[in-house]
C-alpha cells in the first residue's frame, strides 16, 4: 500500500466534460481501476456505460442532478434521480435551487433536497451549494437546510459556474455542519498540497478531474 491509496479511497474521480465520448469513459475508468478510486461521477448519459465497466470491480458510479445550474423542477430532479439509479449509480450528487434560495424560499429548497433524498432509498447523497454565489449568511441557511432535509453531505461548487473549493469554505462549512453530516470539497482541487489543505479543514470528500495527477502528488491544470 502507498502513501496515496487512502487518499484515492474519499476521491470522486469525475469526467463531466459536456463533450466527453464513450471512448473517453473509457479510459477513465481503466484509470479509475488503476489508481484505486471507489466512486466516480460521468453524465447521466453514461451511468449505465460506465457501471458495466465498474461493477465488476466494487466501484461505484454517482449521478449529478439538476447539473450543472440547479434550476430545474423538483420533479425533473426526481426522475432525473429515479432513472440514474435503474442505470447503476449508486451515490447522487444533486444542485441546491439557487433561485429559490436567493429568494428567501427556504420550503421549496428544502422540499426539493427531501423529495430527491427520498427516492435515493439510502444511498448516499450530497447537494451543491455552489459557495462562490452565496453569502456567508446564505452558506448557512443551506447547509441547515441540507442537514434538516435528511442529506448527508454538503458540497461546495460544481466546478462550472464559477468559484470552487476553498479551504476558508470548507472550514465555514464544516463549522455549520457540525459532525452531523460530511462535507465534500469540489472545483478547483488540482495538486496533492491542495488535497491535504482541504482535508486538514474539515473535508471528509473531495471530488476532483485531477485525480490522478492529486494521488500522484502532481501538478494539474485540468479543470474539475
Amino acid at each position: 500500500m502507498n502513501k496515496y491509496d487512502n487518499l484515492a479511497s474519499i476521491i470522486d474521480y469525475t469526467l463531466l466534460d459536456p463533450t466527453a465520448t464513450k471512448e473517453d469513459i473509457k479510459k477513465f475508468c481503466e484509470e479509475t481501476i488503476e489508481h484505486g478510486f471507489k466512486t466516480v461521477f460521468v453524465n447521466p448519459y453514461y451511468i449505465s456505460y460506465a457501471h458495466s465497466l465498474l461493477s465488476p470491480h466494487g466501484i461505484k458510479v454517482g449521478a449529478p442532478i439538476g447539473f450543472s445550474l440547479g434550476g430545474a423542477t423538483t420533479h425533473v430532479k426526481v426522475e432525473e434521480t429515479k432513472e440514474a439509479i435503474e442505470n447503476g449509480a449508486e451515490e447522487i450528487d444533486m444542485l441546491i435551487n439557487l433561485g429559490a434560495l436567493k429568494s428567501g424560499e427556504y420550503d421549496v429548497v428544502k422540499k426539493d433536497i427531501v423529495e430527491v433524498v427520498k427516492v435515493s432509498k439510502g444511498l448516499t447523497t450530497k447537494v451543491i451549494i455552489e459557495t462562490a454565489l452565496l453569502t456567508d449568511d446564505e452558506k448557512v441557511i443551506a447547509t441547515e437546510l441540507i442537514k434538516e432535509a435528511g442529506a448527508d453531505f454538503v458540497k461546495t461548487a460544481t466546478g462550472f459556474n464559477g468559484g470552487g473549493a476553498t479551504v476558508e469554505d470548507v472550514k465555514f462549512l464544516r463549522k455549520v455542519a457540525g459532525n452531523n453530516i460530511g462535507v465534500k470539497a469540489a472545483g478547483g482541487v488540482k495538486t496533492y498540497e491542495d488535497a491535504m489543505n482541504i482535508i486538514a479543514a474539515g473535508a471528509t470528500r473531495l471530488g476532483a478531474s485531477s485525480a490522478v495527477a492529486i494521488i500522484n502528488g502532481e501538478n494539474s491544470k485540468v479543470n474539475y
